[in-house]
């Protein structure tokens, strides 16, 4: 049997939780990533309250997360999910309001259903890997919400981050990879790994998704600006 959170604690499995309502799409799910040599596949669950007991019970890496279930939704599921345990929501909807609350409740990536199935199996790696994914479009999305919005406000702790941290802060909320960054500061990828550590520490943030909330809320960045691309 394979143990929970093996890839979160750097072994070569990556463990994953199936929830969503629809028997079909789990199946879908399952048939797609166990075809990876290196995921195993943790349990299933079909609503929001079966799945906060399952990830409590088996500990795993990555949950695909629908939002719309009966009972307790994805969204406030994902709110309760506590770490090493990250959640990749998937949904038919790609409506604006549910991006935007999948990610304050704490998300750390974002795929229609409708993605193909090796952008699938893409995300779940760099989700698992610590890092964030938002597909172009959805990113597109939330940027429109965030011009929408009429007052910005500075959070906690932004005052704190240095002169480089907070490009490096920009950037990331333009989409830049931290290999792009590097090129553009002209420093080592490690240089820019360490910032953004310091940069998330600093404002009490889980990864460089609530990074980018951050810098559009706060009016770091503004909509419109040149360069904005996907969050990786």
């Amino acid at each position: 049997m394979v143990a929970a959170g093996a890839a979160a604690r750097g072994g070569d499995v990556i463990t994953i939780a199936l929830v969503d309502d629809q028997e079909l799409v789990r199946t879908g799910f399952r048939l797609i990533l166990e075809a990876e040599a290196d995921f195993a596949i943790t349990g299933e669950a079909a609503d929001g309250e079966t799945a906060l007991a399952l990830i409590a019970r088996t500990r795993p890496d990555v949950v695909l997360m629908d939002v719309r279930m009966p009972g307790m939704d994805g969204i406030e599921a994902t709110r309760r999910v506590g770490e090493p345990t990250r959640v990749l929501v998937l949904t038919t909807f790609d409506l604006d309001e549910v991006v935007w609350e999948a990610i304050r409740a704490g998300a750390a990536g974002f795929l229609l259903k409708t993605a193909p199935a090796d952008e699938l199996v893409r995300a779940v790696r760099v989700v698992a890997a610590g890092d964030s994914l938002l597909s172009p479009s959805i990113t597109r999305r939330l940027i429109e919400t965030f011009a929408a919005q009429p007052q910005a406000r500075e959070p906690s702790g932004l005052g704190e981050l240095t002169a480089r941290e907070l490009e490096v802060l920009r950037l990331v909320a333009r989409g830049l990879s931290n290999a792009e960054i590097a090129a553009q500061l002209v420093v080592e990828p490690s240089t820019v790994k360490s910032h953004v550590a310091s940069m998330l520490a600093k404002l009490g943030l889980r990864d460089r998704v609530q990074a980018v909330v951050t810098a559009y809320e706060s009016g770091l960045v503004i909509p419109g600006d040149a360069g904005l691309g996907a969050a990786s």
